[in-house]
């Protein structure tokens, strides 16, 4: 039994990964429908029969069926779901006929039944399927020879009971030696067609996945050939998912020849594939989806996965993606591996081959959507694989549009849709090759070989001319100007007979086959020169030596890469990157399509309801109420800007601006890519055509992109009127000539016809050469596709009637497009049964946003990423609250840039040049005093031109007085009433103007006001009505004008300007590339150890940058307010160690006076569980407890309003509070005289009370003694008069508690994050007192970001995710970046919040307890005293770090002031 490539090696194995069907749907209709009785295994051979009754229970229903039909001898097609048992449905008939056959002695040496695959891997678990049950039937027969069954008296004691049946099989991985054993002992012998003329049977397994694409061409040719070659009938067993409709994979398996007139195959169609159950849930991060996943999206669905694999035995993760091939070792390795669970978890990507046996999966996680219901019922049927298993599988969408794609699903499954299946007909490339394979082994006449391409079901149609253009193109080469040597067949012209020259054998062995030739480098393993895989071309090209990649399970570490060939070693374990592959994207298929299509109308319908629509979704589709929530959120969001919802039978054209002062159009049109496509192409031609403007453009599953720039301006409906259905296959085939697609297709068919080799001389031909040889082919095929544009000649290109350009326009109209649907879709319009709908929109739809970020295998057209127009447009992360919070312009850009607009003047020329434009120039600031005007000699030349008759000074009516170009003073004279003249216009003398243009005082008023706002950067309709002494509501009028234009923009530009202001869109252009510019210039990200050197001197602690004196304590205060360390720090530590000459008398000065106040604010949540405590275990204050210095008006958000609950609460404690509550601010006496309770209890309950964050002191003095451990001194007789002294009650004590306490406190505490660190990003975060949620502070930064208050952006390398500083900080970290490294010390406690060792550095954390302290040099941190221990953290040089630790032996204080000393300022 043999699985062979017949016309080439590696003809059907597949390229992309495949998985049997899980479920099935109701089949269209019944042809020759098995008979649905219980078939028993009666008629098999006993050993046969007994053999399979030991091993299962009983046959499945498509077994049952199955094997009747194979027995009479009928073609067969079983269709049933994965783990039915089809395969052995197909087999058994065949082995009880070989082993009746070899009992009976009749058994010839020859190959009688043929297996195709289009898997390798699946062939590989065939060979081991059919070995083994041979094998065990072999061990039964002989059993029963020893014991004399009657089955076995034909055979003398002394030989074997049972015949010898031999199994082969040859894949592309099948190596040389058991190639040359397979040709010595046949199945089937390789070079002539007498090893396989006794086949019997064919069996196709996973028809289907072929069978839409052209190896299903090849494979029907195949077999059609090897039915010729046969000397007797052939049964054709085809097996297959269930498809839709499953009549067509029937006429596929069967052949034209076996259908009758009315379309009905002569096969017996064996469908058991109803609906399986299937556990199938999508599964959302705890983030909201956007139009694209962020990293902390991906982080979040990672874990999830993580999560589930651990519940579960084997997890099988798709993504869509590709993967290049990995070797046969390394594949079946890790296949075992999944089969005896070594492995809990593989990840697959779309073209990953796995078999069929991989062992028992549980489960099936799909990242993103696959695009095709089929592939998603094949992938999740990978789990349950077994006779009644249940199916489960999660989906993980990662943006709104997978989201909808996963509900649309979601949606299809549990309504039994599927995808409708099309076979491409007659491909001229295989059908070449398939020739050049026939005629290669023998002579073939023209007629017989056109009627035996015909019996091919795709080649039914196969008109005769290009058949007979096909057989010309062959004996006559591919290009007659490259002659005949390019020939492979010798044809007799008058016979009409043709046979192979002397390369055709060896051409349409080594370079056939069906799947498209890859840019592929072989990855050599070292020393033992073993292949390991493949990775792509582009991914070896940038690749370098030491690179770290994944292929397989194994990270490879790169030692050279060679010509075509990447040579690595085993990396041990280095953490490797994951290698990228360059491809077309698969596009969603019709039938998806329609399914989203339904899904976006039903909630649009439902709408503004939106709780019934959620619930409607849920029913539909049975996913979770988050799924719903966010779907239907989605669509309604998108209705809100658009005002109707797209679909497939209603179209959007949304056109808007981008920051680059062009327009964007986007066509919201869900008909898939396929569609899209070719609708983007032909509309891009027609636009490039008709404006002769090149455009950037983007065709997705969901709509078009067009960057129309800033010169293309018409009505947005007009877009649905540009093209007709009637030319429409004229201009698309125009636009496919010149787009990237023809190119690539043309290479594919090319190779697939044998124009261009694979292989040459033994050796693969390196995939820059076939690109080199493809393109030589195709200019002397098809000269006017690649010539000179400027030579070429207007009009159409003409197309050469040439069968390979005729099959690479197919293939591009056909298959990476689609033509058909298309034209239906323009005839819709057309008729009006496709409603469409324009609109301009201010900001983009969120429908928008995933089109605008389509990656690069959506693009139409060759610009680059970082070239794409539509990248320039500003999505809004949030929904502002404001309208004011869109982004404000830089002024300094406005100011510049207004500057530039207007007009350059060096000399009397560029003066009247100016006056051109500006129509009239006013005397003073406006005009002619206007600063950018200053320092020129502007009244010479004015006295120059105006003798020369060239410029007049006129005044009007209106007061105005300016100065004029003589060809614009019949234009100021129909805008102005009352216009003078001096001097007076030379007589007779013809001056040409625009007077022609200015028809009506409107059009004159338009042309000034035009010529102004072109020189002039952001300004209001009163500034330009003041300036020209035009009347408001007429420059109103014209400012109307413009704007419809598109010449000027309407908002609010200039901080500080309330009325509405208007720009010239060039101008807005500039001002917005230089504030942008700007922002980029000042900026770029910084390594962690610079952030950090910016650091200490932002917090002051570098010597130069340290404070003096009560108002530098109290900038450093407000700076770290809200931060919380150990009481005994603060002061020696933290505020020592950035106040120069630190005493605490200032920072009492500062509490008495009422403008600092300490606490423990962060300590008010969780009051109610330590004061619930008893005393005896109650936390008591001390050193160690934390807290925090604040300006006294941070209370209101420092300290939460809700007072903690106190019930528990008794004893002195409760007394104290309860006082304090009512009667207020209170020195220690008044409470002592109150409570009655003597001053040690008193003072212990005030610091219970301060340790739970509940009261405070004025002054800090009380701290400092009790945490010395200092007593309070006490009452004492006076020897003279018997006075008492009085007691010290150092200050007062009240309860902290906000005064206006504010409801959200969020944008405070980010404002307060932004002082302290100048730079924000998550991990400053981690040790923060103040940290709240980064999601909750994100929105907040977001927004003064839009505001213009913040910068947004990458300051700091190495960490992901979203960062944001004040503008001063983004200059002085820019400032850093420039300074070279001073290899100074600086030592922090470990209590600072500059402790950020091992968050922004690799390496350990030092732990935050009290006389812990750490050094940093050049940013770095070196060295830790940790419990006394002195702890290297670097491998710096030794003197710095003896230096350290010098430093780091002695109090914080102490370390400072030795490294003031000049002596010892380095180290």
């Amino acid at each position: 039994m043999l699985r062979r490539d017949c016309g080439g090696v590696n003809s059907y194995d597949s390229s992309s990964l495949r998985i049997q069907q899980a479920a099935g749907t109701i089949r269209s209709s019944s042809i020759l429908q098995a008979p649905r009785v219980s078939v028993s295994t009666s008629h098999f051979h006993p050993i046969v029969q007994e053999w399979f009754e030991g091993r299962f229970q009983g046959p499945t229903e498509a077994q049952t069926q199955g094997w009747a039909a194979v027995a009479e001898g009928r073609h067969t097609l079983i269709a049933a779901p994965t783990g039915s048992g089809k395969t052995l449905a197909a087999f058994l008939t065949c082995i009880d006929r070989l082993v009746r056959q070899g009992l009976e002695g009749e058994l010839p040496e020859t190959t009688q039944v043929v297996y195709v695959s289009p898997l390798k891997a699946l062939s590989n678990d065939i060979q081991k399927n059919l070995a083994g049950p041979l094998e065990e039937i072999s061990a039964l027969a002989a059993r029963k020879h020893r014991h004399g069954q009657p089955c076995l008296e034909l055979f003398p004691e002394d030989e074997s009971p049972f015949p010898e049946i031999r199994v082969g099989v040859r894949t592309g991985d099948t190596p040389q030696s058991e190639r040359q054993k397979m040709a010595k002992k046949p199945p089937a012998h390789p070079h002539h067609h007498a090893g396989i003329a006794g086949v019997n049977t064919v069996i196709l397994d996973e028809i289907h996945a072929v069978a839409d694409d052209k190896r299903g061409s090849h494979l029907s040719l195949s077999v059609e050939r090897l039915c010729a070659l046969s000397e007797q009938p052939v049964v054709r067993i085809g097996l297959s998912a269930t498809q839709r409709p499953i009549e067509e994979v029937a006429r596929l398996l069967v052949g034209s020849q076996n259908i009758d007139g009315a379309g009905k195959p002569a096969c017996t169609i064996v469908d058991t594939g109803h609906a399986r159950e299937i556990d199938l849930a999508l599964q959302l991060p705890e983030q909201e989806l956007g139009p694209i996943a962020s990293h902390e999206l991906w982080g979040e669905t990672l874990d999830a996965i993580a999560g589930l694999v651990n519940e579960h035995e084997t997890t099988l993760v798709f993504f869509v993606a590709h993967h290049g091939s990995l070797s046969r070792e390394i594949r079946l390795d890790a296949e075992q591996k999944l089969k005896t669970g070594e492995v809990k978890v593989c990840v697959a990507t779309a073209s990953l081959e796995l078999g069929i046996d991989i062992g028992d999966v549980d489960l099936v996680c799909q990242i993103g959507s696959p695009r095709s219901i089929g592939v998603l019922l094949q992938r999740v049927g990978r789990s349950g694989h077994t006779v009644g298993g249940k199916p489960k599988g999660r989906l993980f969408p990662l943006t709104r549009d997978e989201l909808a794609e996963c509900v649309g699903l979601a949606r299809a499954v549990r309504r039994r849709n599927l995808d409708t299946l099309s076979i491409p007909p007659w491909p001229t490339d295989v059908l070449a090759q398939q020739i050049v394979a026939s005629c290669a082994q023998e002579d073939w006449a023209e007629d017989d070989l056109y009627d035996l391409a015909r019996r091919a079901y795709p080649y039914r149609d196969l008109p005769r001319e290009k058949f007979d253009q096909v057989i010309e193109t062959l004996s006559e080469g591919f290009a007659t100007r490259l002659g005949r040597g390019s020939a492979y067949l010798h044809r007799d012209g008058v016979n009409a007979v043709v046979k192979g020259r002397r390369g055709a054998p060896l051409a349409a062995m080594t370079s056939g086959g069906a799947i498209p030739e890859n840019a592929d480098y072989d990855v050599i393993a070292e020393p033992e020169d073993t292949f390991v895989g493949t990775v792509n071309e582009d991914f070896a090209i940038e690749s370098l030596k030491g690179d770290v990649f994944l292929l397989g399970n194994t990270a490879w570490k790169i030692r050279r890469v060679e010509n075509g060939r990447v040579r690595v070693e085993d990396a041990h374990g280095q953490p490797p990157t994951i290698p990228f592959w360059l491809g077309e994207a698969p596009g969603r298929t019709t039938e998806l399509s329609d399914e989203i299509t339904e899904l976006r109308e039903g909630i649009d319908r439902l709408l503004p309801d939106a709780g019934s629509a959620r619930e409607w979704v849920v029913n539909e589709s049975g996913v979770d109420g988050e799924s719903s929530r966010q779907l239907v959120a989605y669509i309604e969001e998108g209705k809100r800007v658009l005002g109707v919802t797209p679909s497939k039978n209603r179209v959007v054209a949304e056109r808007f601006f981008d920051e680059s002062g062009g327009m964007q159009l986007v066509l919201h049109a869900p008909f898939g890519a396929r569609i899209n496509r070719a609708w983007g192409m032909a509309l891009r031609k027609k636009i490039c055509r008709s404006f002769d403007f090149e455009l950037q453009a983007v065709a997705t599953d969901d709509g078009l992109n067009f960057s129309l720039g800033p010169t293309l301006s018409m009505p947005v409906e007009d877009v649905f009127n540009y093209l007709k259905s009637s030319n429409f296959e004229e201009v698309l085939t125009q636009a496919i000539l010149q787009a990237p697609i023809f190119g690539t297709r043309w290479r594919w068919n090319a190779t697939r016809s044998l124009a261009i080799l694979r292989h040459n001389g033994g050796k693969k031909v390196p995939p820059p050469l076939q690109r080199m040889r493809s393109d030589d082919l195709l200019a002397s095929v098809f000269p006017a596709q690649v010539a000179c544009q400027d030579n070429a000649p207007p009009g159409d290109i003409e197309i050469p009637d040439h069968p390979l350009v005729f099959e690479t326009l197919r293939d591009c109209l056909t298959e990476a497009s689609d033509l058909e649907g298309c034209q239906s879709l323009l005839a819709g319009i057309e008729s009006g049964s496709i409603e469409v709908y324009g609109r301009d929109t201010v900001q983009p739809s969120v429908f928008s946003h995933q089109i605008l970020n389509a990656m690069p295998y959506a693009f139409l057209d060759d610009a680059p990423l970082e070239e794409r127009r539509a990248r320039a447009v500003s999505l809004r992360r949030a929904l502002p609250d404001d309208a004011r919070d869109l982004a404000q312009l830089d002024p300094e850009a406005i100011r510049l840039e207004s500057e530039n607009a207007w007009p350059r003047v060096r000399d009397a020329d560029e003066l009247h040049d100016a006056l051109l434009t500006l129509g009239v120039l006013p005397e003073g600031e406006e005009g002619l005093s206007r600063p950018v005007m200053s320092g020129l000699p502007l009244r010479t030349w004015l006295e120059q031109l105006a003798t020369a008759g060239r410029v007049h000074r006129v005044s009007t009516g209106s007061g105005l007085a300016a100065w004029v170009a003589a060809e614009r003073l019949d234009l100021v004279r129909m805008a102005y009433d009352g216009v003078s003249v001096n001097p007076a216009p030379h007589v007779g003398v013809p001056v040409p103007g625009n007077a022609q243009a200015a028809r009506t005082r409107e059009d004159a008023i338009l042309a000034l006001v035009r010529g102004w706002a072109d020189c002039i950067g952001p300004f209001t309709a009163a500034n330009l009505s003041s300036t020209l002494a035009l009347p408001l509501d007429d420059v109103r009028y014209a400012l109307g004008q413009l704007e419809n234009e598109g010449v000027v923009l309407r908002g609010s530009y200039r901080q500080g300007v309330e009325d509405e202001e208007f720009c010239d869109r060039r101008v807005l252009a500039r001002i917005h590339r230089s504030t942008i510019d700007s922002l980029r210039s000042r900026i770029e990200p910084v390594s962690p150890s610079i952030f950090i050197r910016f650091l200490l001197d932002w917090q002051h602690v570098m010597p130069e940058a340290r404070l003096q004196g009560e108002s530098g304590l109290l900038a450093v205060i407000e700076k770290l307010q809200g931060f919380e360390a150990a009481a005994s720090t603060i002061e020696d530590e933290i505020l020592g160690n950035r106040v120069a000459e630190y005493s605490g008398v200032m920072l009492d000065r500062l509490c008495l006076g009422g403008e600092v106040v300490w606490g423990r604010f962060s300590a008010r949540q969780n009051a109610s569980i330590s004061l619930g405590l008893p005393s005896s275990t109650r936390a008591a204050f001390s050193r160690f407890t934390p807290i925090s210095l604040a300006l006294r008006e941070s209370i209101d958000w420092l300290v939460p309003d809700d007072l903690p609950e106190t019930d528990g609460l008794t004893g002195a404690p409760a007394e104290v509070l309860e006082f304090l509550q009512r009667r207020g601010a209170s020195f220690p006496s008044d409470i002592e005289s109150a409570t009655k309770r003597l001053p040690s209890d008193v003072e212990e309950a005030l610091w219970t009370l301060a340790a739970a964050g509940l009261v405070t002191a004025d002054g800090l003095e009380g701290m400092r003694q009790r945490l010395r451990g200092t007593k309070r001194p006490r009452r004492s007789q006076s020897t003279g008069r018997g006075t008492l002294h009085r007691r010290r009650g150092f200050s007062r004590w009240w309860l902290l508690e906000p005064v206006e306490p504010l409801e959200d406190c969020t944008e405070v505490v980010a404002r307060q994050l932004l002082l302290r660190y100048g730079i924000l990003f998550p991990e400053l975060l981690h040790r923060d007192s103040l940290a709240v949620r980064w999601r909750d502070l994100a929105r907040v930064l977001r927004r003064l970001e839009a505001r213009g208050e913040i910068r947004g952006g990458r300051f700091v390398t190495g960490f992901v995710g979203e960062q944001f500083a004040l503008p001063e900080a983004a200059d002085a970290l820019r400032r850093w970046r420039d300074r070279d490294p001073d290899d100074r010390l600086a030592i922090v406690s470990a209590v600072d919040p500059l402790n950020l060792a091992g968050i922004l550095t690799p390496g350990p954390r030092v732990a935050a307890t009290p006389g812990n302290r750490l050094a940093f040099r050049n940013g770095v941190p070196i060295a830790a005293m940790e419990g006394g221990e002195f702890v290297p953290l670097s491998n710096a040089p030794s003197s710095a770090l003896d230096r350290a630790m010098a430093l780091l032996s002695v109090p914080v204080s102490h370390a400072n002031f030795r490294l003031e000393q000049e002596s010892l300022a380095t180290a």
